[in-house]
């Protein structure tokens, strides 16, 4: 039996099989608010044979937004537009939909990647960005405002907010972004978080409000229901977040009930030294995963059906997330399912897509004939 389709069960949350649909950033939404492209993309990759599809980080405030393009949810219509999508995808899929909430902190007020991804001048439709300190993520930018005590109730009540209207939603699960150099992974990282206060200095003090956010996400969110969250293991700095001071994190999340760990790296610097090549970013997981003993999901160009089954099967993750490579193949699963002898769900109308080789892909299907 293929690892990579075995079962794993999150709280009441049973997956069929152990591959996700990253969360990935479509800088198309107006206003914050989903519109037709997140309904193709989000109803094509529910049916790509994961078990779990998330949706792209849906920023908590508007000021929270890396871009102008980018998802949120944060009032009525920003929920309206994606209730029938949400449903769209239920309806026609069994995959479980998951989504990321997150804050870009000091990287929020920039351009979409096709657009440069530089700031943006508030003089030119930008905004103020906050962070936990007055530091810009590079120089030459306009430093964002250092948030005070009002200001960090203000975002923890966004995320709670935004949970509220996730679980109204449908979702089926959450997942916190604590990486790639956003708010969360801003408090946690002494390159960012220059703070004196309660805070700042010390590991238990940068870890205080991701540890609050989570803390206030999980006691509104439906008690069955899991919640992860995503970290970078390193900010691939000198002096910077560390893989040791992750796992001190990761523990301090499973003692308040997380679910799962999804273990990525880097985004806090442009100082950043890393070389990127297929599963990179798997030891990482795997030493998370070691020392807390939290399920993790494993990312970073993970492409091959072979790669992500043994990485399952050796134990390195308990599930493996793919980005570029469901965009590039949007039936990553069927095909990973067919190489290693699994079986993905399919809607009725593709049955007869199966190719006669593969003839149990999506189970036994009967057809009647006229």
């Amino acid at each position: 039996m293929s690892a990579l389709f075995s079962p794993i069960k999150l709280r009441k949350l049973e997956l069929a099989n152990r591959i996700v649909v990253s969360p990935m950033c479509q800088y198309s939404a107006e206003n914050g608010a989903a519109n037709d492209w997140h309904f193709t993309h989000i109803n094509s990759l529910a049916l790509s044979g994961a078990a779990m599809f998330c949706i792209e980080a849906t920023h908590v405030e508007p000021i929270g937004r890396i871009t102008p393009g980018c998802l949120g949810l944060w009032d009525d219509i920003t929920e309206a537009a994606l209730k029938p999508i949400i449903a769209s995808a239920h309806k026609r899929s069994d995959a479980a939909i998951a989504m990321q909430l997150a804050h870009a902190g000091r990287k929020g007020s920039s351009q979409t990647p096709w657009n440069g991804g530089q700031q943006i001048p508030i003089a030119d439709g930008g905004w103020q960005a906050v962070a936990p300190s007055a530091v810009p993520q590079k120089e030459g930018e306009l430093p964002p405002a250092a948030l005070d005590a009002a200001g960090l109730e203000r975002i923890r009540n966004a995320f709670v907010d935004a949970a509220r209207r996730a679980d109204r939603l449908g979702i089926d699960a959450l997942e916190l972004h604590g990486a790639h150099g956003y708010l969360l992974h801003q408090f946690l990282s002494p390159i960012a978080n220059h703070r004196t206060d309660d805070y700042g200095g010390s590991l238990e003090n940068r870890m205080r409000f991701p540890l609050e956010v989570f803390d206030a996400v999980r006691a509104v969110f439906p008690a069955d229901k899991p919640i992860g969250m995503r970290v970078s293991a390193t900010d691939w700095v000198e002096g910077g977040w560390d893989l040791d001071q992750t796992i001190t994190f990761v523990q301090e999340l499973k003692r308040r009930g997380a679910d799962w760990i999804d273990v990525s790296s880097g985004g806090a610097s442009p100082l950043q030294k890393i070389k990127p090549g297929p599963g990179y970013q798997v030891p990482f997981a795997h030493a998370v995963k070691q020392a807390t003993g939290l399920p993790t999901i494993a990312v970073g160009l993970i492409t091959e059906a072979q790669h992500a089954e043994d990485i399952i099967a050796s134990g390195k993750a308990d599930m493996v997330a793919l980005a570029r490579g469901m965009l590039y193949d949007p039936r990553w699963g069927w095909h990973a399912a067919a190489a290693l002898g699994g079986q993905v769900s399919a809607p009725k109308p593709y049955w007869r897509a199966q190719p006669s080789q593969f003839k149990e892909l999506f189970g036994k299907t009967t057809f009647g004939s006229r």
